[in-house]
């Protein structure tokens, strides 16, 4: 009872201090004025803040801020021209960059792409005749590189598999060629700018190229690159869990980006390209200096077609087969297929399993092919599947043309390198793209890029 009462004391004196209902609380009009300026500022200051923060780590804003520093004259360019030395061409590429005014980056502004057939190795016996093809492409890089920074742009030139499938002393004498007109050229360079390309970097580059003209080098979903060339072709990517496939272990490399670094493997496959896959076929059977050659996969219809390989010519033409006759001549695909499997699948080792966990982009012949035979569109580029590529490469056998004689078993091999040799699944997409904002999809943009923020290109 003491305890009840002393609660209802308790309750009796604070129902008596308390407001009668209804009534209000004085308060200070300046203090709530004050309280809800203040309350009113911090918003703003962080709200500020915040949008500073997004805008200036977003890659949205920098063409915003570099735009109006351009405008403002402070952009300082600086350019570079690379020679890419192929198989079955020469192509130079120069390109104009600026600094990106907020991190310093890299920004493509420009680029200039000239080209020439044939290539550096069909000169194998003239090297002066090579060294004089590359000269003229030169001279169209000039054009559009202001005199005064001539002496301070690194100019190198790369070559790729037509050069390291020739005789040694042959390569050789086409590189110093080409090393004695670069030291007269006024551009900068060293011993070095002249060289034959790793298949390594060939990759590297590729994957750079296609991951930077996306913006997609910072993220974790970069795109696979597939490079298909004359000599040999490559694979890149960077692997979503490296432990799967222990023998991805030596063919692994640190790329870097902008302010980081990707893990990728890539592979260069000599001896699978495009041309060193029909040579390998056309020559299947035939004596080592036989340049009269019959194959299975050509259609019977066609006699004598032109082959260059290198240095050499070959004359191809149609062999009978079972699937042919007189009034509709074609290709035995599966005959065909065959005999391209055996000389293809040897040379793909190891082989890219997990490449199928990717976003694939596809280019050089891949896309080359893709637009000769109606698969994509020639300006616009598109979306192929490798089933596109199989059904395409059997409609093309059945086809009598002698306009495009070989591109019955270039569509056979195609199908069979995606399929067989990446494992890739019949409904697996390939983005087959030749340029990407008005910018060529080639390994030189990597390899240019690569010149200017390393260390080696104040060496140059």
């Amino acid at each position: 009872m003491r305890f009840e009462y002393q609660l209802l004391q308790q309750q009796d004196s604070s129902d008596r201090t308390q407001a009668p209902p209804g009534a209000r609380r004085k308060t200070n009009p300046k203090i709530v004025a004050n309280n809800l300026r203040f309350s009113f500022l911090c918003l703003l200051v962080s709200a500020s803040l915040l949008i500073f923060l997004l805008l200036t780590y977003t890659d949205s804003f920098h063409p915003i801020v570099d735009s109006i520093a351009g405008q403002l004259g402070y952009h300082e360019k600086t350019y570079a021209v690379v020679v890419d030395a192929g198989s079955t061409g020469s192509r130079v590429l120069a390109f104009e960059f600026h600094r990106g005014y907020l991190d310093g980056r890299l920004v493509l502004d420009y680029e200039l792409f000239r080209h020439s057939k044939p290539g550096l190795s069909a000169f194998a016996d003239r090297p002066e005749e090579g060294a004089a093809t590359i000269e003229k492409l030169l001279q169209e890089a000039k054009n559009v590189i202001p005199e005064n920074k001539l002496k301070d742009t690194p100019l190198v030139l790369k070559a790729t598999a037509g050069l390291r499938l020739l005789k040694p002393e042959q390569a050789e004498g086409l590189l110093q060629a080409c090393r004695d007109l670069f030291k007269k050229s006024g551009f900068l360079v060293n011993d070095g700018s002249v060289e034959i390309m790793d298949g390594t970097d060939e990759g590297i580059f590729s994957w750079f190229t296609i991951n930077f003209l996306l913006g997609k080098l910072n993220g974790r979903n970069t795109v696979a690159a597939l490079d298909l060339g004359g000599g040999s072709t490559q694979v890149t990517f960077a692997p979503k869990d490296v432990s799967q496939t222990p023998l991805y272990k030596d063919f692994m490399h640190k790329v870097p980006t902008f302010n980081s670094h990707v893990d990728v493997f890539t592979n260069s496959y000599l001896g699978a390209g495009l041309m060193a896959v029909r040579h390998a076929v056309f020559t299947n059977g035939a004596s080592e200096n036989a340049r009269n050659l019959s194959s299975e996969c050509v259609n019977p219809i066609v006699k004598n077609k032109l082959f260059r390989y290198g240095a050499e010519q070959f004359f191809i033409s149609g062999k009978d087969n079972p699937s042919s006759t007189t009034g509709e001549p074609q290709v035995d695909y599966d005959l065909c297929a065959s005999i391209v499997s055996s000389k293809v699948l040897p040379t793909l080792k190891p082989k890219p399993v997990t490449l199928k966990q990717h976003e694939i982009s596809a280019f050089s012949y891949f896309f080359d092919r893709a637009i000769e035979t109606g698969l994509v569109d020639p300006f616009q580029g598109g979306e192929a599947t490798v089933h596109d590529f199989m059904m395409r490469a059997r409609e093309v056998c059945q086809e009598a043309n002698v306009e495009q004689p070989f591109m019955c078993i270039d569509l056979t091999f195609i199908s069979i390198l995606l399929e067989e040799g990446y494992g890739l699944k019949p409904k697996t997409p390939l983005k087959l793209y030749k340029k990407i904002d008005g910018h060529e999809i080639s390994w030189a943009l990597g390899c240019a890029y690569n010149i200017l923020t390393s260390n080696k290109s104040s060496q140059l």
